[in-house]
């Protein structure tokens, strides 16, 4: 069974993350969809591990958001080897000094077309991955 989820997020379901915000509010005014924004520190912030690992690279999540949002991933790597290139980095930070200004890890956001906050989750969620996906799903389905 793992193996059969693991084909599915790797071949069948791959997960598009945004790298430029900018275009990732084009995109979503273009298909009429919510913009989920993720605050990371990818190698060195446990709950963010968890929280990518366990939720945002569940199947439930990952066809859902296919479907629904355009995700943009902030990620604030401390060691060297996994920064990115700096105009990646000018962006990420550009961002936290907009929705992420306290630092909080992992923050994730799910904001409209022209970048507007509808929900703000601080850490990991307190429900489950299919949970938190229902969640957002129906938020995602109110306002089409």
């Amino acid at each position: 069974m793992k193996l059969l989820t693991l084909f599915l997020l790797l071949v069948v379901l791959p997960i598009n993350w945004e790298p430029d915000f900018n275009n990732a509010k084009k995109i979503a005014k273009e298909k009429h969809e919510l913009i989920l924004l993720n605050f990371s520190g990818s190698d060195w912030c446990g709950p963010c591990i968890v929280l990518r690992r366990d939720y945002l690279e569940s199947v439930v999540f990952t066809e859902m958001a296919n479907a629904n949002l355009v995700l943009v991933n902030a990620d604030f790597p401390r060691k060297k080897k996994n920064i990115g290139i700096p105009e990646q980095v000018k962006r990420n930070e550009d961002l936290a000094e907009i929705y992420n200004k306290e630092g909080s890890f992992p923050l994730t956001l799910l904001l409209d077309a022209d970048g507007k906050v509808i929900k703000t989750w601080h850490g990991k969620p307190e429900t489950t991955p299919e949970q938190w996906t229902a969640e957002i799903k129906a938020i995602c389905d109110s306002k089409k």
